[in-house]
């Protein structure tokens, strides 16, 4: 069976869910319980015989001879004694509970999936299988997890882009169901790899962060399917926001997309944190000495922890809010940090309508670490307009990876030194960007012909979703203005 009929079989049964009130990310979270215990079930047995730490009395064998309120009452017992067990198994487990109320239907699934020998599927269909039940759970509007996923077009873009080689190591701090190692995987996969090199991948390569704990599980059974870590190991995403404290590990690379929501409701402070204070009083507030400014804006503290997890030597590309481009104040003073202490080389300027949440007006910058000798690493930012005259939508018109063929050429990663100009592509002195207004690197040049020619305006489905998208903007731009005012502001 291939891997789209195998999807559409495995999600099928969710319709039947539907009525009892089960969502489809309470669904997939059940699949991914089963499966994995299946999984573990397969590799005890020969040829594998390997010790899954699962134990006899809760693997997969005792729910088979199991039905009605006997399976509901010894699944839940399953679940809650695997949470508490170490490593991998635990971190899979951690808090399941049993969201399938009808015991008939949970014993269809086991059967489902007792059915299957999923050992004996290779790692990209055992992959897309669950890669495209994650992909419809984040279609759903309702369930919210759209906020996790990146599009896939834009990650492989900025893979091919940043190039990773093997045995060097790549960090997510906000790795969502792990589409970035995912997509690093495939590329390094691709070159020849000796045993060594092989094993670095799998075991060594990637670490992550994902602070909510259902996303983190599906994170986690994401890169098992795909060869990514080991039954037995312990697990290469944290449960712990990355935020909170220095990296302990630097890295070589950084694939990044962190979640976007300007305010949040923690104030991160550094050593000038009684001049940079002017933050809400009822915030937490989190030390880290190695950061540049203090704030609540959660994008810029990602960007300056996404700078204190790098090597001297190491390079990041990541997905940034407008705001992190232009904002005064705290974002002036961190974007003159990251011009000088960095090489910012490249902004890929993202069209609205590519994700699921509404409103997002985003780009992808690509910079390299330096030494801190007290340069300044920027020389120049080139830019490429993806956004001005390009409509795209989530259905309509999605963006695929053919969309961004252009820029990738104008990237030139082979040859970063032999760039050129285009109409899309163009490249602006570090004096020049300096000289702007609050440094501001929110730059355009492009006309938007849909102001004079009105008779090639894009299909109306189109229109109404970029409509929709620049008025989500303008209402959270106005929020944020509204939270940082004091509450006397708006009186008459």
């Amino acid at each position: 069976m291939n891997a789209s009929s195998l999807v559409q079989k495995v999600w099928n049964y969710c319709h039947t869910l539907r009525d009892d009130g089960v969502g489809y990310g309470d669904y997939l979270e059940q699949l991914t319980y089963l499966l994995f215990l299946k999984m573990a079930h397969e590799y005890s047995e020969p040829p594998y015989e390997r010790d899954t730490q699962v134990p006899v009395t809760h693997n997969w064998t005792t729910l088979c001879n199991k039905t009605g309120e006997k399976l509901e009452d010894h699944y839940r017992h399953v679940l809650k004694k695997l949470g508490g067990e170490p490593g991998m198994l635990g971190a899979i487990f951690h808090k399941a509970e049993n969201k399938i109320p009808d015991p008939a239907k949970l014993a269809r699934i086991v059967k489902m999936i007792d059915g299957e020998q999923w050992l004996g599927m290779d790692s990209d269909t055992k992959g897309d299988l669950y890669e495209g039940l994650l992909q419809k759970n984040a279609e759903d509007t309702k369930s919210g997890a759209g906020q996790y996923f990146t599009p896939r077009a834009i990650i492989d873009a900025m893979v091919e882009c940043v190039q990773p080689k093997p045995m060097k190591t790549i960090a997510d701090p906000a790795c969502g169901t792990g589409g970035f190692f995912l997509s690093a995987y495939n590329w390094i996969s691709e070159q020849k790899l000796n045993t060594k090199q092989k094993k670095f991948l799998r075991d060594d390569t990637f670490y992550g962060n994902e602070i909510v704990p259902s996303t983190r599980r599906l994170c986690l059974m994401n890169l098992f399917l795909h060869n990514i870590g080991d039954i037995e190991g312990e697990p290469s995403v944290a449960r712990a926001d990355a935020l909170l404290k220095a990296p302990e590990k630097k890295v070589d690379y950084v694939l990044a997309n962190p979640p976007f929501g300007k305010k949040s409701s923690m104030t991160i402070t550094n050593e000038e944190k009684q001049e940079n204070k002017k933050e809400d009083k009822d915030s937490l507030t989190y030390e880290r000495q190695d950061f540049w400014a203090t704030t609540t804006n959660k994008q810029l503290n990602f960007l300056q922890h996404i700078v204190s997890m790098l090597k001297t030597s190491g390079q990041a590309a990541v997905v940034l809010p407008d705001n992190v481009l232009f904002e005064g104040g705290v974002g002036e003073r961190i974007r003159k940090k990251w011009l000088k202490n960095c090489n910012v080389h490249t902004i890929l300027r993202l069209p609205t309508g590519i994700f699921y949440a509404n409103g997002v007006k985003a780009n992808v910058v690509f910079f390299d670490n330096a030494p801190r000798d007290g340069k300044t690493h920027t020389k120049g930012i080139w830019y490429y307009d993806l956004r001005t005259n390009k409509h795209f939508t989530l259905k309509q018109r999605p963006l695929t990876l053919n969309d961004l063929q252009d820029f990738i050429q104008c990237y030139n990663p082979d040859s970063r030194a032999d760039r050129k100009e285009t109409e899309r592509f163009k490249f602006f002195e570090y004096e020049e960007l300096a000289a702007r207004d609050k440094t501001s690197l929110d730059i355009f040049w492009l006309k938007d012909d849909s102001l004079d020619n009105l008779d090639n305006l894009p299909p109306p489905a189109i229109l109404q979703q970029e409509i929709i998208d620049h008025l989500e903007a303008a209402l959270a731009s106005f929020r944020d203005v509204a939270e940082g005012l004091p509450a006397t502001s708006f009186e008459v």
